[in-house]
């Protein structure tokens, strides 16, 4: 190779190295100054939804939050922090959906006192009734509004003979509580809540639910049973598990979030379980005494299976027939149907 094409060769090499630095400082200068644009919008902060919030939502602390907002983006509608009172927000309801980083407004509050804040805490479909409880079935006061709780209705059955069967019966599962007498939020004093004493609980249930209720406060005495905070969610993965709640296809996460949300903390009715009194004791009675009328019954009709069984035979001095049941008002007497 001749010196020519060598020098040539060398020239075209320092060009290419040149060119790819030049390149490469090139890049880094512009990628500089986009770093620095990325910076937190320098403005207020106001308050934003750490989640979803669907209408009739409490205000908690976890729930919403204070975030920096661009100044020209700020509405007077909004909560600012340093101008808005913390306080005052908990335990106020959410009066439409409010999705989340979304700003919540003036508007979307309803604070406890105001015209319409039951009928806004209540879900789509709920009704709001109202159970009078004391001390004793009342948790002792440590249930606050926003708690769960199961309803357990005490009752004794009258029989016959014998002692009466007294029973407990857990009737009503996962049910909110919207106020306890009057008030619909938890004092608190130096930062920490006051315990007081209750004599009415005004729960969130299902129009069939609120039916129940109102029965069972007249078969018997109504208590109040708290729910732990984890209940909801493991009976949510088992009813996931079982095929009871389905989340439809293409749904985005914020609908996924919802319909859970939604099947977590709806109340339940049916499977319940009960105790009765031979349950706890020994000398209190299993199941229900049985009456004079269905005792009488019991004997006619083991009379009649061993007469047809050719166990035994009536005598010329006692003659068994057919028997009826004839009902006077409220009494039913067993009569011998035939004979003289």
């Amino acid at each position: 190779m001749d010196k020519k094409k060598l020098v040539l060769l060398v020239v075209a090499l320092l060009v290419a190295v040149g060119t790819a630095f030049a390149a490469r400082s090139l890049f880094m200068g512009a990628s500089t100054p986009e770093a620095e644009a990325a910076v937190e919008p320098q403005g207020p902060k106001v308050l934003v939804a750490q989640r979803g919030l669907p209408t009739g939502t409490i205000i908690t602390a976890d729930s919403v939050n204070f975030q920096d907002w661009p100044e020209e983006l700020v509405q007077d509608a909004y909560f600012i922090d340093g101008e808005a009172d913390m306080t005052k927000l908990l335990g106020t309801v959410v009066r439409f959906p409010i999705t989340a980083g979304e700003p919540v407004t003036q508007g979307a509050l309803v604070a406890p006192g105001d015209r319409g804040f039951l009928a806004a805490a209540l879900g789509p479909g709920m009704r709001a009734v109202t159970i009078p409880v004391s001390a004793k079935t009342g948790v002792a006061g440590f249930v606050f509004p926003g708690d769960r709780v199961d309803l357990v209705l005490t009752q004794t059955v009258a029989g016959g003979e014998g002692e009466p069967l007294k029973a407990s019966e857990t009737v009503l599962r996962n049910l909110r509580v919207l106020a306890t007498d009057q008030s619909t939020e938890s004092e608190t004093v130096d930062g920490k809540t006051v315990v007081r004493a209750f004599r009415t609980v005004t729960i969130e249930v299902t129009p069939r639910i609120a039916e129940k209720v109102a029965v069972a406060q007249t078969i018997g005495a109504l208590s109040l049973s708290l729910r732990s905070l984890a209940d909801n969610q493991a009976q949510l993965e088992r009813a996931i598990a079982s095929g009871q709640v389905k989340v439809p296809q293409g749904a985005s996460k914020e609908q996924e979030e919802l319909l859970l949300r939604q099947a977590a903390n709806r109340p339940l009715d049916g499977s319940t379980t009960y105790v009765t009194g031979g349950d706890v004791s020994r000398f209190q009675r299993k199941s229900k005494p049985i009456s004079a009328e269905e005792k009488a019954a019991r004997v006619v009709n083991r009379a009649v299976k061993a007469i047809s069984a050719g166990a035994g035979m009536p005598t010329a001095a006692v003659r068994m027939g057919p028997v009826v049941r004839v009902t006077r008002g409220k009494n039913t007497t067993i009569e011998t149907v035939g004979g003289n």
